[in-house]
């Protein structure tokens, strides 16, 4: 069996990629100290669909993101690697798709009567299915956790983490959520369906295990959602995009914000990442984009910013990729999915980051 080291030393990172591995890295699951999982899931999408598309998307995109990093230069070394999707996913994930599509064009309608039977047990039948999703992703998040490999997962639509997140309960016990969002995301439920992407912190909140949620670059909530927040007793702290934004404009730097964000964090640190988060020319095709937002590199720094506290980022998602036409979404989501890992890496000690 070829090691790892062999591996290495035959690679040429600065050669163009080869296609079909993720970031064209020469390494498959076994020398991988990341597993990525991916999940093609939009069924409770609000708005546009596309981002089921992005795993692939993503990973053909990868490609292109060069993989020298200039605080992390062994990055690549780590290795990263996307694992294929399950088999029947996509299939599941138009299935239900398309009866959702069918009870909201049914709710936008505002008909008061039910057209038929068949329509009234749509809610119902979702809800079961994404519960069916979350277990099985619970199931392989903690399979490869407990194999000793970092675990991150690449949606899809935003309800996709949840599994994980409690699978990650069990491994670390208490942390904290690192939210990056243009929505709250803190409903009881969207549409009727309880496992909604509109919903998936409050879903989160109902373990325990998770000390506190972060958010930040929030843009748009309803009254519940703010209630919500209000009401949590600071469980859920929130840095409006407004309020970061008049902080800036009044002169308080991106360095002291960012230090303020990180002392309300744990030693242990999970990161949720809807790229809706970011300004909005910077991923033009995602479902349900909002004006304002994060620059890509403030999103950085303050990462960095984290592991350099002594941090530990033990696991993320990012969500919400929607390709578009072009591959500017995908470019987007690849290049800060590599910093994702590489970052994640660094803060569990499997890379280095220099100061």
């Amino acid at each position: 069996m070829v090691s790892k080291e062999e591996i290495i030393a035959k690679f040429d990172p600065n050669g163009p990629s080869v296609p079909g591995n993720l970031f064209g890295l020469p390494f498959g699951m076994e020398h991988s100290e990341l597993i990525i999982i991916p999940v093609p899931w939009e069924v409770t999408v609000s708005y546009k669909a596309g981002t089921a598309d992005a795993p692939k998307a993503i990973l053909e995109a990868s490609t292109q993101v060069d993989l020298f990093l200039r605080d992390i230069p062994d990055a690549w070394k780590m290795g990263m690697h996307l694992l294929p999707v399950a088999e029947g996913f996509e299939e599941e994930n138009r299935k239900f798709r398309d009866l959702a599509i069918k009870y909201i064009q049914w709710l936008e309608s505002n008909e008061e009567e039910w057209i038929t039977d068949n329509l009234k047990v749509i809610p119902n039948a979702i809800n079961e299915i994404c519960e069916k999703l979350n277990i099985f992703i619970k199931s392989q998040a903690s399979a490869y956790l407990n194999s000793g490999k970092m675990v991150a997962l690449l949606g899809g639509d935003h309800s996709t983490p949840l599994g994980y997140i409690n699978a990650l309960t069990e491994k670390f016990g208490s942390f904290a959520i690192l939210q990056f969002d243009a929505h709250a995301d803190l409903r009881a439920s969207y549409e009727d369906f309880n496992y909604s992407h509109a919903s998936i912190m409050y879903n989160v909140l109902k373990n325990p295990n998770i000390s506190r949620l972060v958010q930040v670059g929030i843009r748009d909530l309803c009254e519940e959602e703010s209630a919500f927040i209000n009401n949590s007793n600071g469980r859920v702290l929130t840095y409006f995009d407004e309020d970061i934004k008049r902080a800036v404009f009044e002169g308080v730097t991106w360095s002291t914000i960012c230090k303020e964000i990180i002392s309300q964090l744990p030693e242990l640190v999970y990161i949720s990442f809807d790229i809706d988060g970011l300004d909005p020319k910077l991923c033009p095709n995602t479902g349900t984009p909002v004006p304002g937002g994060l620059e890509y590199n403030q999103v950085i720094y303050l990462i960095k910013e984290i592991v350099r506290s002594g941090r530990a980022i033990i696991g993320f998602d990012l969500n919400e990729v929607s390709p578009g036409e072009d591959e500017w979404d995908a470019n987007v989501g690849a290049r800060l999915l590599y910093q994702l890992g590489s970052l994640m890496g660094a803060s569990m000690g499997r890379l280095h980051l220099i100061d």
